[in-house]
């Protein structure tokens, strides 16, 4: 059996399967905050399209998603938010987040990191 790629603990909540036990309890948070009335429109792995299916010379070119943890409309700050659970940041995360903050402008990515490492 192979380990996962970031030894992170697939964790299976509800029925649905997270990548990681932080990406797990950070459902149940959300999905409370959502039964008290504080967020709505709660979604698991939304994609946005950064980049979109092309053809040139004859070659197709698959488009290119970022598929975020969760979004929700939080009510208190009046917006929608895009949140992602972080163990670390990989490059390829760096470079589709810089892709993803010019693409859609009106939205933002919010990290969670692991305990101890903060919130951004």
């Amino acid at each position: 059996m192979s380990r996962p790629k970031f030894r992170n603990k697939k964790t299976v909540i509800n029925g649905i399967r997270f990548d990681s036990k932080l990406e797990a309890r950070r459902y149940i948070e959300l999905q409370m905050l959502e039964k008290a009335g504080e967020i709505s429109d709660l979604l698991i792995q939304p994609e946005y399209v950064l980049q979109p299916l092309f053809r040139k010379n004859g070659k197709t070119y698959r488009k290119i998603v970022y598929r975020a943890d969760f979004s929700y409309y939080d009510k208190r700050q009046g917006k929608y938010i895009v949140e992602d659970t972080k163990g670390f940041q990989t490059d390829v995360y760096r470079l589709k987040k810089k892709l993803f903050e010019y693409r859609y402008p009106d939205l933002e990515i919010v990290e969670v990191f692991q305990r101890g490492q903060g919130k951004r």
